[in-house]
């Protein structure tokens, strides 16, 4: 993974965003300190998005607050 200052982030954006769609990540740092990542962006895989619904879905059928209400449980949570 690559650090590069923010001002050389601004001058060469364009180079990096290039490096960023060939797969590399690059750290982008403000006076040595890391404040943000360029990272290539994932592609959405339609099938496990379908399966994660239906292993929620699986999951809530079998599970269940046991007659406790949700917005009990939240303001307990925020005490």
């Amino acid at each position: 993974m690559s650090e590069v200052g923010a001002y050389e982030a601004k001058t060469h954006l364009p180079k990096l965003l290039e490096r960023v769609e060939k797969g590399e990540r690059i750290v982008i740092t403000r006076h040595g300190r890391p404040v943000a990542e360029l990272v290539p962006i994932r592609k959405h895989d339609p099938a496990a998005i379908r399966r994660a619904i239906e292993d929620l879905k699986a999951f809530a059928a079998t599970h269940s607050l046991k007659g406790l209400k949700l917005k009990d449980l939240i303001e307990a949570g925020r005490r």
